[in-house]
């Protein structure tokens, strides 16, 4: 369920107050300046995904301010990653000052000072969390706020792709999945951070390549198992969940894109056998780790463009099914 906001109905006189209330509603108390004479419309729609507060946000030109009093008052410590989608923003923390451009996202810490500041209609999307939810050190966080991840760098370019289909999708997770899609996404921004901060030491590449053939394999024999995820994963392979993140890294995938790819193509194979025609798709979707009929028709719509119906039917047309021997 999204919450929607918009301004436009309002007359131009109104829309600054509503907009404050809605902005600090959805994050954390701030303070917000028009840049503009009559304040353009703006819009947040808002999603909750675990603890993730997806929302994205249209207005025109602003200048956001979180300072010592708010701090003082609240003393909520939230993070913010900001995808930014169009306009440019200038942001200030912890003494450094960057602009963000379209297509980079940034960091901002609310326990702390910072400045915002949209001196043009912009776009971006935003994934607000508590603090604890990302396991940095805070002299790592310190370090990133107010900086860019540019989409050129490869490591930020997979997690602004995550976080990216992470909002697109929010509304068709459910409780359970949306707790394991936030704690994935999490876990590649820590991976990013440790990167960026030097504290990650590359195995060497014959090690890494035979270890993620050793973990593909273990997930490969595994992948009945609705309950299999990263952390089970690593643990069963004696390593860090950002050790597993980083290992698929080279693959352009996350772990959880990986796992559901091989599930996809074995129930696109299974579809075709002879006893699936009568037994039905949410018998082969669940032998294949699938809890929900519903996610699991919107996955294979989204992966072969067409629903697994559609997949059996187009196969009994053409005549193809496959035969199980014993």
């Amino acid at each position: 369920m999204s919450d929607v906001l918009s301004t436009a109905p309002l007359a131009a006189s109104a829309r600054a107050e509503r907009w404050h209330e809605a902005v600090s509603r959805t994050f954390i108390p701030l303070d917000v300046t028009f840049l503009e004479r009559e304040p353009s419309p703006g819009s947040i729609v808002g999603r909750r995904v675990g603890v993730l507060q997806v929302a994205h946000v249209e207005a025109g030109p602003q200048l956001v301010t979180r300072s010592r009093r708010l701090i003082a008052r609240d003393g909520q410590e939230f993070l913010t990653l900001s995808l930014q989608l169009r306009g440019s923003s200038l942001k200030e923390q912890d003494g450094r000052e960057t602009v963000i451009r379209p297509g980079e996202f940034s960091l901002s810490d609310s326990s702390r000072r910072f400045r915002k500041r949209l001196d043009e209609k912009f776009r971006f999307t935003s994934f607000h969390f508590p603090r604890q939810a990302l396991r940095v050190p805070d002299e790592d966080l310190r370090a990133v706020t107010a900086t860019a991840f540019r989409p050129d760098e490869a490591s930020a370019a997979l997690v602004s792709t995550y976080f990216t289909r992470v909002a697109r999708a929010a509304d068709s997770f459910d409780d359970t999945a949306g707790r394991q899609v936030a704690a994935t996404a999490l876990d590649l921004l820590a991976l990013l951070i440790d990167e960026r901060r030097g504290r990650l030491a590359p195995p060497s590449s014959e090690t890494a390549a035979a270890t993620l053939v050793r973990v593909k394999d273990h997930i490969v024999r595994n992948l009945s198992d609705p309950e299999l995820s990263p952390s089970g994963i690593a643990a069963a392979h004696f390593m860090s969940v950002r050790s597993l993140h980083q290992l698929f890294r080279s693959e352009g995938v996350t772990v959880g894109c990986w796992i559901r790819l091989q599930r996809l193509e074995r129930c696109r194979r299974d579809l075709l056998r002879a006893e699936a025609q009568s037994g039905g798709v949410a018998a082969v979707a669940r032998r294949w780790g699938f809890v929900s009929p519903s996610h699991f028709s919107r996955c294979f719509r989204a992966a072969y463009g067409m629903t697994p119906r559609e997949w059996q039917l187009d196969g009994a047309s053409d005549g193809v099914s496959i035969a199980v021997t014993v």
